[in-house]
C-alpha cells in the first residue's frame, strides 16, 4: 500500500468501547518509527487499559518467598505469583535467567507470558531500596529519608501522607507536590514554603494558607489569583499590622476553626474566576497541567516533554518522541504503549515498570537495564533475551521477527472476544490486580457487575478493624490540648471507621505548625486527595463569560459558575 495513503487520517471504531478514534497523519509517522501497527484501542480504551495494571495504594501483608520475612506488598497473600520482598529482589541470590523457557509456536504468545509472570519473583514494592533511609510503608518511590506512606515519591524528607511528591521535605498530608517544604494540607504546589490547604497551582509562595491559583505571594489568606502579592485576606489588600490582626481570628489548631476556614476559602473561591487550564511556559500542547513542554498534544501532568502524544504522570523530564506512556519518565525517549517506564531509557515498547538504563524492550515487567529484550519477566542487565532466555544477536532478531508474526497470526482472545496481537499491550485479563485495586478505577469506576462483565477481576475490600480507643466526636479540637499520650490512642476514622495512630512525626510537625489532630485515617486523607486530582485532570467544555468563546476547562458549573477563556483571564485577571 502507498505510504502517502496510510499518512492520510482515518477513523477507526474501538475494539473495546466500539466507539470511533482518529489516527492522525502524525499518528502514522510515528507508528511507523516505532515499527509498530495502528492500535485497535481508542485513546481513553489504551489508557484504562494500562491503569489496570497499576496498583499504588492498596497494601497487604504476606511472607516473602525467599526470605520468609513478614513482608508489604502491592499483591495480597493470595495471589498466586511468586514475591521477593525488596531486599531479596534487588540481591544477587536468584537469576531471573534460570526460568527461562523456548517459545511455543503452538499457544498464544500472551498466554505463554502469563505463564511466566507466576514463575519470575516480582518486586513486592516498587522502590529504589538503595536510596532509602529509615522510609517504610512507601510505594513507587525513591532517594526518600524519614518518610512514612508516600507513593510515587522521589527526593523527599521528612514527609507522611501524600501521592506524587518530587523534592519535598517536611510536608504532611499533601499531594502533587514538587519543589516544596513545610507544608500541610495542600495540592499542586511548587516552590512553596510553610503554607498550607493550598489547592490548584501555587507557586513561589511563603506563609499563606488557602490560597488557589496564586503567584509569588507572602503572607496571604483564603484568596485566589493573586500576583506578587502580600498581605491579602479574602482578596482584600492590609497593612501588615492589620493583616496579622485579622487572621489572628482564625486559630487553625483548632479543628472546628480549620473546617471553617477551609469551607468559607472554598467559597470565595466559587466568586472569582478560576485559571481555566493550568499549563507554563508550553508551546502549540493540548491537554491539563502541562508544564515546560513543546509539541505536545491531550497529555495531562506532563514536565518537560516534547513532540509527544497521550502522555500522563511524566514529571520528570526530558520525555521526548513518546505516546501512551502513563509515569515515571527521567531522561526517556522513543518509547510507546507502556506504563511506569523511565530513567535513561528509550525503545520501550508495551512495558510495565521497566527502565533504568533499559533499551529496545518489548513486552516486560519488572525489567531493568540490559538491551533487547521481548516478553521478559524481572530481568536484568542483559542482552537479547526472550521469555528469560537468552540468544546470541542473530538467533534473537530472528526469532524475534518470528513471534511477531506469530502474535499476528494467532492473537490472544480474552473472554469479550477482544483480539491482541503484535502491537497491544496486555490484556487486562493478565494484570496481577483485581480492577478495583488499581487506579483505573480511579479515572474509569466501574461497578462489581461491570467490572466482571468485562471480564476483570474483583476484589471484595477488606478493611482491618481495631480495637478503637478514641472515638472521632472525643479527640480534642486544638492540638494544644493534645499531650503525649495520644501516641498510644487508636484514633476512629470519621469515614471508614477503621483505626489509625498518629505517628511521632506527624505530632511533632502539627505541634509545631499548629494545625489540628486529623479525624480522618491516612489512606481516606490521600485517597480524597487522589479524587480531587483526578477530578483537576478532567477537560469540560464550557462557555467564557466574557467573549462567549467555547472552550475546555477542568470546572464544572457548579464548581466554578465564572470561569474565562485563557485568553479572557490572561487580559482581566492578570
Amino acid at each position: 500500500m502507498n505510504p502517502e495513503i496510510l499518512r492520510q487520517a482515518q477513523d477507526k471504531p474501538c475494539q473495546n468501547c466500539k466507539n470511533p478514534f482518529t489516527i492522525e497523519p502524525e499518528d502514522f509517522v510515528f507508528y511507523e518509527k516505532m515499527q509498530v501497527p495502528p492500535p485497535t484501542f481508542c485513546p481513553k480504551c489504551r489508557l484504562q487499559r494500562r491503569l489496570a495494571f497499576f496498583n499504588i495504594f492498596h497494601l497487604y501483608q504476606r511472607l516473602c518467598d525467599l526470605c520468609k520475612k513478614d513482608i508489604i506488598s502491592t499483591y495480597p497473600p493470595d495471589a498466586r505469583y511468586r514475591v521477593y520482598c525488596t531486599s531479596c529482589w534487588w540481591s544477587d541470590q536468584w537469576d531471573p535467567m534460570t526460568y527461562g523457557r523456548d517459545y511455543d509456536f503452538s499457544r498464544p504468545f500472551f498466554e505463554q507470558f502469563n505463564g511466566l509472570l507466576h514463575e519470575v519473583p516480582l518486586a513486592a514494592l516498587r522502590i529504589d531500596a538503595s536510596t532509602m533511609v529509615n522510609s517504610f510503608y512507601n510505594n513507587l518511590a525513591g532517594h526518600l529519608k524519614n518518610a512514612y506512606l508516600l507513593f510515587m515519591a522521589d527526593f523527599v524528607e521528612n514527609s507522611a501522607y501524600g501521592f506524587f511528591l518530587n523534592h519535598v521535605k517536611d510536608t504532611l498530608d499533601s499531594s502533587a507536590m514538587v519543589s516544596s517544604d513545610l507544608c500541610y494540607d495542600s495540592m499542586h504546589s511548587y516552590k512553596n514554603s510553610r503554607c498550607a490547604g493550598l489547592r490548584s497551582q501555587v507557586t513561589d509562595s511563603v506563609d499563606c494558607a488557602f490560597l488557589k491559583d496564586s503567584f509569588n505571594c507572602q503572607n496571604c489568606f483564603a484568596s485566589a489569583n493573586l500576583r506578587n502579592k502580600q498581605y491579602y485576606v479574602f482578596n482584600k489588600a492590609y497593612s501588615k499590622d492589620d493583616y496579622f490582626k485579622e487572621i489572628a481570628r482564625w486559630d487553625l489548631g483548632s479543628y472546628q476553626t480549620y473546617q471553617e476556614v477551609q469551607r468559607l476559602a472554598e467559597d470565595h473561591w466559587k466568586t472569582l474566576p478560576p485559571k481555566p487550564v493550568q499549563e507554563e511556559f508550553s508551546v502549540n500542547s493540548t491537554g491539563s497541567h502541562v508544564f515546560r513542554s513543546r509539541n505536545c498534544t491531550q497529555c495531562f501532568e506532563v514536565n518537560g516533554a516534547e513532540d509527544s502524544k497521550y502522555l500522563f504522570m511524566l514529571y520528570d523530564p526530558p520525555i521526548k518522541d513518546c505516546y501512551d506512556i502513563f509515569s515515571w519518565g527521567n531522561n526517556l525517549a522513543l518509547s510507546y504503549e507502556c506504563c511506569n517506564v523511565g530513567e535513561n531509557s528509550s525503545g520501550l515498547k508495551f512495558c510495565l515498570s521497566t527502565g533504568i538504563n533499559a533499551v529496545n524492550a518489548e513486552y516486560s515487567v519488572d525489567s531493568i537495564g540490559g538491551s533487547n529484550y521481548f516478553g521478559c519477566v524481572s530481568a536484568r542487565k542483559g542482552e537479547y533475551v526472550i521469555l528469560n532466555k537468552r540468544y546470541t544477536k542473530e538467533e534473537y532478531f530472528t526469532l524475534r521477527e518470528k513471534i511477531i508474526a506469530h502474535m499476528k497470526e494467532m492473537p490472544y482472545q480474552d473472554t469479550r472476544g477482544r483480539l491482541y496481537g503484535y502491537g497491544e499491550f496486555f490484556p487486562v485479563a493478565l494484570s496481577p490486580y483485581a480492577y478495583n485495586e488499581t487506579i483505573a478505577n480511579g479515572f474509569f469506576p466501574l461497578a462489581q457487575e461491570d467490572i466482571e462483565e468485562n471480564g476483570y477481576r474483583y476484589k471484595e475490600a477488606k478493611i482491618g478493624r481495631h480495637h478503637i480507643t478514641l472515638k472521632t466526636a472525643d479527640i480534642p479540637d486544638h492540638i494544644k490540648d493534645a499531650d503525649d499520650s495520644i501516641l498510644n490512642e487508636v484514633l476512629q476514622c470519621s469515614i471508614c471507621e477503621r483505626g489509625f495512630k498518629i505517628i511521632p512525626a506527624e505530632f511533632k510537625f502539627l505541634r509545631e505548625r499548629n494545625f489540628p489532630l486529623p479525624r480522618q485515617c491516612p489512606f481516606c486523607r490521600i485517597e480524597a486527595k487522589f479524587n480531587q486530582w483526578v477530578r483537576d485532570l478532567r477537560l469540560i467544555s464550557r462557555v467564557c463569560k466574557l467573549c462567549g468563546a467555547d472552550f475546555e476547562t477542568n470546572y464544572t458549573e457548579a464548581e466554578a459558575p465564572i470561569v474565562y477563556c485563557k485568553q479572557c483571564y490572561q487580559k482581566e485577571i492578570l
